[in-house]
């Protein structure tokens, strides 16, 4: 044990004397440390002047933002505007369409119901004369019969 406090002891002393070396300060070092010292202060200016550009920047980025949310709430203004249009726009297609169609379908109608009714007429004109002409022919089938220069008269006529 007395080995161990007498090598701690040795320690002890070559610790304090190395501890205790003085090391030489020069004029150099000092100045060194002087333009060290210098050049930290311009630096410590330098970076007042950048946080006071970083404040500038956070301020235009704040404005940029509010203008970025109204630019926002006028673009869904413009969206609903436009929705409400199109909308719009696809009713008055849809009723001018119907009335398109319907308007055609009323003019085939007409046109069906005018066709009929102009018709009518020669329809019932013909009828009257294929059942004179059917009275007609009978009538001379009925003469010729009877008299034969009629007959000839009728077959150079192309009507027997």
């Amino acid at each position: 044990m007395k080995a161990v406090i007498a090598a701690l002891i040795l320690l002890l002393f070559i610790s304090a004397s190395v501890g205790a070396r003085e090391i030489p300060f020069t004029q150099d070092d000092r100045d060194r440390l002087i333009r060290i010292e210098a050049r930290m202060d311009g630096v410590d200016r330098r970076m007042d002047g950048i946080d006071k550009r970083m404040d500038g920047l956070d301020k235009r980025m704040d404005g940029l933002d509010k203008r970025m949310d109204n630019l926002e709430r006028r673009m869904d203004i413009l969206k609903s505007d436009m929705d409400k249009k199109f909308d719009q726009m696809m009713t008055f297609m849809l009723w001018g369409f119907g009335i398109l169609f319907g308007g055609m379908g009323v003019l085939m109608t007409t046109v069906i119901w005018d066709r009929r009714t102009a018709l009518a007429p020669a329809v019932r004109k013909n009828k009257e004369l294929e059942e004179r002409g059917d009275k007609m022919e009978r009538a001379l089938r009925e003469l010729d019969v009877k008299h034969s220069e009629i007959k000839d008269v009728l077959k150079r006529a192309g009507l027997l």
